[in-house]
């Protein structure tokens, strides 16, 4: 007899893979992030010309004014007075650390101006009493990087003071002449 044959089974053949589709796939991760950037630019914009000034109100108040009036240089004398004529202003004292490692060591300064090369005392005055907090801070920024022996003897009190001349008229009158004509110590104390 013969034997009863099994059934054949149909092999399939595999099915080829479906190409994947570069295109969009690729361009989705980037359209995310772009999208968005794209949408804060337009927003940032829209704010702007909504909230802000446009036109010449912008440019004119841009322009109006750059410097406060008081915050000016006062004016030069022009009559007989201002030829070689100086007068003095006091500066209130300055307590400042030394650049001092273990001990903490401090120094106490007051200082008087000589003022002159045209410069009006009364409204030279108002000028320097209005800059008394910038010349305690650059007094204050000069001082703290020195040492006590920096800071000892004639030659180093000379060329302190020739540094917080030179500081003084450069800050308070950068594009004239310079008005502080010397500096002299009133008080000078290292503890």
């Amino acid at each position: 007899m013969a034997e009863p044959e099994a059934p054949v089974k149909e092999e399939k053949a595999p099915e080829p893979e479906a190409p994947k589709k570069k295109g969009t796939a690729a361009i989705l991760p980037w359209l995310i992030p772009v999208g968005a950037a794209v949408l804060f630019v337009v927003m940032g914009f829209a704010v702007g010309r909504l909230f802000g000034t446009r036109g010449k109100a912008q440019n004119i108040s841009a322009a109006e004014a750059p410097n406060p009036p008081e915050a000016q240089v006062p004016h030069e004398s022009k009559g007989p007075i201002a030829k070689g004529a100086t007068w003095f202003y006091d500066t209130d004292a300055v307590i400042v650390n030394l650049n001092e490692t273990g001990l903490s060591r401090y120094i106490r300064v007051s200082l008087t101006l000589e003022v002159g090369n045209g410069l009006i005392e009364k409204e030279g005055q108002q000028f320097l009493d209005q800059k008394k907090p910038l010349l305690k801070h650059w007094m204050t920024l000069l001082l703290s990087n020195e040492t006590v022996d920096d800071i000892r003897g004639g030659k180093n009190l000379q060329r302190i003071l020739t540094k917080i001349t030179d500081m003084f008229n450069q800050g308070l009158f950068p594009d004239a002449k310079p008005h502080i004509v010397a500096v002299y110590l009133k008080e000078w104390s290292i503890q």
